[in-house]
């Protein structure tokens, strides 16, 4: 099943601006970093029991077309208050 983009959102008043799941206050960049620090899928699932399987397809899907929104995400949110992480 393909899943559309159409499942993620991004409102200014909700999470900053980042791009959430569905109308969650998940960001997918929190999904994707996740992931890519070994989280498996039930790993995140158990995580955040609101989020579906399709939800972690449409933040995967998400990424791929929007990689350096997510990257940056990623980066400024590690660095936290006194700047970025080393």
């Amino acid at each position: 099943m393909a899943v559309t983009t159409s499942w993620i959102s991004k409102k200014p008043e909700r999470c900053g601006g980042d791009a959430c799941v569905r109308d969650t206050r998940i960001p997918v960049w929190i999904v994707i970093n996740a992931m890519r620090l070994g989280a498996s899928e039930a790993d995140v699932l158990r995580s955040y029991p609101s989020l579906t399987a399709s939800d972690l397809e449409a933040a995967r899907d998400y990424a791929s077309t929007h990689q350096e929104e997510i990257d940056r995400a990623i980066v400024e949110n590690e660095a936290g208050d006194g700047g970025l992480a080393e």
